[in-house]
């Protein structure tokens, strides 16, 4: 099942994906016209609270009304917001060998160029840091910055070197602490697509102290979540499914995420030790190998529309615009 948050007259709603992806129909609408108010069905945090007794409500709703013509709407460009307009945390790893040493010899060439100095000669990267390895590294973002598919994206007036990240991440549904990583599947409400808008110039003096990303990482519209949420019985495997980044219609990455170190088992029992997760957390598995501009070393700027795809989930789509 496909979940989503749009915007009506009288505020966001949520809503069941269906037809060619193309419609949206109302479950708390749908719910009073079978007689019955759903509480669940009030925004996409009280469906995740609900459960599995208010997800089985859901579809049996839709089996039995999505033919009804006036519970559904068309999905029309900037109807959506993020599944999760304002998510309870957000998480975002690093699990990807492949990103992490392209990532890194592409600062230094980022460094270079800002500085006016010649492209550096860099041998090709043998190994990434021993502390990936060892345990998952994470950062916490802004949970008050997220937008969603067809939003704007304000290009931070203090860089000149924006980038997008191709992610795939999870929303919590289910309470839990200490989780054991044959148990985080009953945690995992559903699926969706991340870019982590990313002020690469800024990020290069942040990271230099090695302290964190920082205002790399945190401006308004910075962080796209969608299109919408896919339930985690319908997206299965999710390792192995290709995934793209396109600008202005031009593949830039071309990958999968089937060479991570991690699953989000691993991710989601490592941040739960002592630590209670709650139903509309946020985690992302962090950028795909290949999966951003600087490991091309290309970029963005006013104008462009990044559009991430994973077969399975759908399109995120963002146009960037000058601040």
């Amino acid at each position: 099942m496909k979940l989503a948050t749009y915007k009506a007259a009288s505020g966001p709603r949520i809503a069941a994906v269906h037809g060619k992806d193309d419609k949206l129909f109302d479950l708390a609408a749908a719910a009073e016209r079978d007689g019955k108010a759903e509480p669940a069905f009030r925004s996409m945090l009280d469906l995740m609270e609900g459960g599995a007794a208010a997800l089985d409500r859901a579809r049996a709703l839709l089996s039995k009304r999505q033919g009804a013509a006036d519970l559904s709407i068309a999905i029309t460009p900037g109807i959506l917001l993020a599944p999760v307009p304002v998510p309870r945390s957000m998480r975002d790893f690093s699990s990807f060998p492949e990103h992490l040493k392209n990532a890194g010899r592409g600062m230094r060439k980022l460094v270079a160029k800002m500085r006016n100095e010649p492209p550096p000669q860099l041998p090709p990267v043998a190994e990434i840091p021993e502390q990936f390895r060892k345990r998952p590294q994470f950062y916490k973002g802004n949970v008050l910055t997220v937008v969603g598919t067809d939003a704007d994206v304000r290009y931070p007036k203090y860089s000149k070197y924006l980038d997008y990240e191709l992610e795939c991440g999870v929303f919590i549904g289910k309470r839990g602490v200490d989780i054991p990583k044959n148990k985080v599947a009953e945690h995992i409400f559903g699926y969706a697509l991340f870019n982590d808008f990313s002020a690469r110039d800024e990020q290069s003096f942040d990271m230099a102290g090695g302290f964190g990303p920082g205002k790399g990482k945190d401006f308004d519209t910075g962080n796209a979540i969608g299109p919408w949420i896919v339930t985690a019985d319908e997206l299965t495997e999710p390792y192995k499914r290709r995934a793209t980044a396109k600008v202005n219609g031009e593949i830039w990455t071309d990958t999968d995420m089937s060479d991570g170190i991690y699953t989000f088992a691993d991710l989601i029992s490592f941040i739960s030790g002592d630590v209670t997760l709650y139903p509309g957390e946020f985690i992302a598995a962090g950028t795909m190998s290949n999966g951003c501009g600087m490991e091309h070393d290309r970029y963005l700027k006013p104008g462009d529309t990044v559009e991430l795809w994973m077969d399975g989930i759908g399109t995120l789509r963002n146009k960037l615009v000058a601040a």
